[in-house]
This record gives structure tokens, C-alpha cells and sequence, in this order.
């Protein structure tokens, strides 16, 4: 493996990751347009609690010259020299459900800036099979005045981070690649098998990468958009869900899913990105669009069978107290980006409840600033007339949920982490 430098751009919730797993062997700039990430990074801590504080210090560095380490800047001037460009920027959606390019343009203008002759760039952000070669290289190209495949190469390896994970951690998940040339995609594969414990596969094609990446997500949104249906079919019909599933499960052939809210960054924004790139060659996804309305409608469903359950208990509805326990998209896990908890919020909001949020790893300022409302930090000692467990955080499930609700109260659990006779209901 030739000597690399590597710039990785986006320092989030997969950037920083594979920034400071390559920070063991190669010297890496971390770039990050957020000046106040870059400041939390340098000062050896993560708030996204991907990388331990002592991972990242044990990689962290203060010169840009070092023969390995992880130096983090929002200056682009430090993107100079490097040979190998990775962008692992975010590719959300907008508030219509249509893929939003623009953080994985801007970082492909910036990669044009300072990209040079015989260098790569390696995209891991999630895309619809063709963004890479089709929109995110001629910007590359239209910047830097180079040609793909004549002065510089691209790759693809698509991220599988799962956030909150301690286990599938970066290096221990089989890593996707591939290159715009044979030759390229060696290149590629062979940078990142020296990091990877898991191994490398290498596809024969940067479409077949994206593709991949793109139906790893859609296949399971449609699994749990399956078992959200079930859910609400057994529900009518006052069979216990999660019940039955384990009852299923005793087939060796039977696939594990359960009923929930799907959110985050990546299940509930993939088959959008796919759906969209399908009607660009003229075909309407059914399977897909319907597995995300499912899903999509799921916070709606919860909210109204809370209200339900309440209206069985003869609690008055208007000016209740609602407790939600947990507000990140997933349990352990403090990233709050497209959560669906905030579905329910908005609503039991609709049935005039004063709903409270109590959680213990969700960022007040980032819920603040993406929801507009305020969470608690710490348990309330009042009690409410129902208490939700939305999330299954590792702090909620040793809780004695009973002491929070009023005698007569309801307690709804969306991710069955509490025994079945401890329960009002679940989904």
C-alpha cells in the first residue's frame, strides 16, 4: 500500500469514525464546516459518542504534517497535498421526501478546489445508483479543471455505520468498494482492507456499490413497515404483537422484526432516494412507496392509540399530561436527525395535551434547534396521567415506569421493553 493522506470531509456521525480509524496508520485532515465541531474534536471529545474520548485523543494531533494522526480543521486551505479524498457527508431529505444533494454538492466543489493529478475520491454518502458518476464528478471535474479517469479516479464505499453501536463498529463491518477504473478500485479496496478487520468486498461497479448501500436500507424499511401492518391488525383484533412474533420466531426461517417508529438518517431516507432516482427512468415504485407511507404514518398511529387507551381509563383528554421517554430516532444513541418521536408530540399536541420529553442523552440545544421545543434532562418527579416509552434507551429499561403515571394512568410501550403486565399497551 503506497503511502496515502487522506482527507475525509464530514466529521459526523461517519466521518469521524473512519477519520480516526485511519488516523492509526495514515495521517488524516478532518474536515468539518462546523467550526464549533471542530473546537469539541480538538478538545478530544465526541458528542455524537461514536468515538470514546480516549480513541480520539489517542489519534488526535496538532500538526497537519504528521505521519499518522487525525488533525481536524474547518479551514480547506489544510485539504491541500492530500491523495485521497473521502466525503462522508449527510444526504437527508427535504420536507417533501425528495433527496436533498446539496451538502454532497458543496462538498464535491470543495474536493474540486484542491484535488490534484493521479489523486482519488472516494464517496461514502448515501446515493441513488448514478449520483456519483452523473452529478457528484462533473462538479468535481468542472472545478478543478481535471478529467475523471485521465487525471484523477473516484470510488465508492458506501458507509454502514450503526450509530450507537458498540459492536458493528467500523472495522468490524465487511466494507463495500470499487473505482471508476480496475486499477482504481484496487487502489481503493487495498486502502481500505489496511484498516478494516472485517474485509473488503470489492463490486464491479460504482452503480452496483450505490445500489447496494441504497437497498440494504429499503429492504428492511418494507420488513418493519410489514410488521407496523401486523401491528395494527392484531391490535383490532386484541392480540398481543410482539407475542405472536415470538411465537413465530420458532421457525428457523422466520425473519426478526418488530413494530416501531422509523426514523434516523438512513432507513427512513433511503427508499426515498431510490423511489426518486426510479421515477427519473420512468417507474413508479409501489412496494417501496408504500412501505414508507406505512412507516411514515407510524408516530400519528401511536399518538391516537394513546389517546385511546386514556379514553378506556375515563381520563379527560383535553389538558392532560403526557410523558415521552426518549426523543433520539434509536436507543443509546443521541442523534435526533428525522426521529419520528416528534410525530407522536405533534400529535397528541392535536388532542390539546401537554406532552413533557425526558431524555438523558438527546442534546437539549439540538432538539431545540431542529424541533423547537424543550426536553427534560433529568427523571421529573411529577406524575402524569401517561407515560410513553418511545425510545429504549439503556436508562429506561431499569426504570419503575408504574411510579410515573397517576393511579389510574396509562403506560404505552412502542418498544416492548417492559414486561407485557406492566402495561397498559404496546405497539
Amino acid at each position: 500500500m503506497e503511502k496515502a493522506r487522506i482527507a475525509v470531509i464530514g466529521l459526523g456521525y461517519v466521518g469521524l469514525p473512519l477519520a480516526r480509524l485511519f488516523a492509526t496508520k495514515y495521517p488524516v485532515i478532518g474536515f468539518d464546516i462546523n467550526a464549533d465541531r471542530i473546537k469539541e474534536l480538538n478538545n478530544g471529545k465526541d458528542s455524537t459518542l461514536e468515538v470514546t474520548d480516549g480513541l480520539l485523543q489517542s489519534v488526535l494531533t496538532s500538526n497537519p504534517l504528521s505521519e499518522t494522526g487525525l488533525f481536524c480543521t474547518a479551514d480547506a486551505e489544510y485539504l491541500t497535498d492530500c491523495t485521497y479524498y473521502i466525503v462522508t457527508v449527510p444526504t437527508p431529505v427535504d420536507k417533501t421526501n425528495r433527496p436533498n444533494l446539496d451538502p454532497l454538492l458543496s462538498a464535491s466543489q470543495t474536493v474540486g478546489k484542491f484535488i490534484s493529478k493521479n489523486d482519488i475520491v472516494i464517496y461514502e454518502s448515501t446515493v441513488s445508483p448514478g449520483i456519483t458518476e452523473d452529478v457528484c464528478i462533473p462538479i468535481v471535474e468542472k472545478f478543478s479543471r481535471l478529467t475523471l479517469n485521465k487525471d484523477f479516479f473516484a470510488g465508492y464505499s458506501p458507509e454502514r455505520i450503526n450509530p450507537g453501536d458498540k459492536l458493528h463498529t467500523v472495522e468490524t463491518i465487511l466494507k463495500i468498494t470499487s473505482g471508476s477504473t480496475p486499477e482504481t478500485a484496487r487502489r481503493v479496496d487495498e486502502l481500505y482492507r489496511s484498516v478494516i478487520t472485517a474485509g473488503t468486498y470489492l463490486a464491479p461497479s460504482i452503480r452496483v456499490a450505490e445500489a447496494a448501500k441504497v437497498i440494504e436500507n429499503t429492504q428492511r424499511d418494507i420488513n418493519i413497515a410489514f410488521i407496523n401492518e401486523l401491528a395494527k391488525i392484531f391490535n383490532r383484533m386484541e392480540i398481543d404483537t410482539r407475542s405472536v412474533l415470538q411465537a413465530a420466531a420458532t421457525k428457523w426461517n422466520f425473519l426478526p422484526f418488530y413494530p416501531g417508529l422509523v426514523g434516523g438518517h438512513c432507513i427512513g431516507v433511503d427508499p426515498y432516494y431510490l423511489a426518486q432516482r426510479a421515477k427519473e427512468y420512468g417507474f413508479r415504485p409501489e412496494i417501496i412507496l408504500s412501505g414508507r407511507r406505512m412507516n411514515d404514518g407510524m408516530g400519528e398511529y401511536v399518538a391516537q392509540d394513546v389517546v385511546r387507551s386514556m379514553i378506556k381509563k375515563e381520563i379527560l383528554i383535553k389538558n392532560s399530561n403526557v410523558l415521552i421517554l426518549g426523543i433520539t430516532f434509536k436507543e443509546n444513541c443521541p442523534d435526533v436527525r428525522n426521529t419520528k418521536v416528534i410525530d407522536v408530540i405533534h400529535e397528541l399536541q392535536n388532542y390539546d395535551i401537554n406532552v413533557s420529553v425526558y431524555d438523558p442523552i438527546a442534546s437539549p440545544a439540538d432538539v431545540k434547534s431542529e424541533y423547537a421545543i424543550d426536553i427534560k434532562s433529568a427523571l421529573p418527579s411529577e406524575k402524569y396521567d401517561a407515560v410513553i416509552s418511545a425510545v429504549a434507551h439503556k436508562e429506561f429499561i431499569s426504570l419503575n415506569i408504574r411510579s410515573l403515571v397517576k393511579t389510574n394512568g396509562v403506560i404505552y410501550d412502542v418498544k416492548g421493553i417492559y414486561p407485557l403486565e406492566e402495561v397498559d399497551a404496546r405497539l
